[in-house]
């Protein structure tokens, strides 16, 4: 099974679409994507997604389910170095230096400033719908893993339009780790695509595993910049 996330294209937050830009980058990603063989269209309610995904569904004719829980990962914490409530990453250095249990599978959400809101719980929340979903496709999540069947469909390729944010969280309940390590780690461009394919080394046994992430070589065959939505610094174009 493949599933792809795909991040919206540069935000006009104002209006909740895309900027002038970021049309012109979802236009690219649907010469990309009307080449793939999809199973199913998955999108976030939010109109910057939405607008992303209409470039795609409309090139090939298809239409995509809307879920609630692809929307951006929501569960505001209050930033003692802002002073103001904000998302639960992009914190400063010496903040993440003093807070090793961040990056710790069982206490992340101990964190004093995580468990001041509500990220533990909004966490569970959106993982339980990504293993329900992922359960309609014959996976069924055991521990770390996920079981599988004769019934399961192991040649889904399911894609997600969605944001960076939820992309990180959900990613890192796939892999097993924190998603403080992706939400602080890495960097998700306006459109990129991150792809997560199973392994079944073991009968019936399926872990999920990272083959792309981040990916924008559509921007860059269009001659079109790689946005620097989310990141603190100018992309490489390379």
């Amino acid at each position: 099974m493949k599933l792809i996330f795909i991040r919206h294209g540069e935000p006009d937050y104002s209006i909740d679409s895309l900027t002038e830009k970021g049309w012109r980058e979802a236009e690219l990603l649907a010469q990309r994507t009307a080449k793939w063989n999809i199973t199913d269209f998955y999108c976030s309610p939010l109109g910057r997604a939405r607008d992303t995904a209409a470039c795609t569904l409309k090139k090939i004719g298809r239409e995509a389910v809307t879920l609630d829980w692809l929307r951006e990962f929501d569960a505001p914490i209050w930033d003692d170095m802002m002073k103001r409530r904000k998302v639960p990453w992009d914190f400063y250095p010496e903040f993440i230096a003093t807070h090793p249990e961040l990056f710790d599978l069982h206490r992340w959400q101990e964190n004093s400033v995580m468990a001041e809101g509500t990220v533990g719980k909004e966490y569970l929340r959106v993982c339980q719908e990504l293993d329900q979903l992922l359960a309609d496709y014959g996976y069924v999540r055991e521990g770390f893993r996920y079981r599988t069947s004769s019934q399961t469909q192991k040649n889904a390729v399911v894609v997600c339009f969605c944001h960076l944010g939820i992309t990180c969280a959900l990613l890192s309940h796939l892999i097993n780790t924190t998603p403080s390590q992706l939400w602080q780690g890495f960097f998700l461009a306006p459109t990129s695509v991150t792809v997560i394919g199973t392994e079944e080394r073991t009968p019936e046994e399926a872990y999920f595993r990272c083959q792309v992430m981040g990916d924008t070589s559509h921007l860059l065959m269009g001659g079109e910049p790689v946005s620097y939505y989310g990141y603190f610094t100018d992309p490489f174009q390379g």
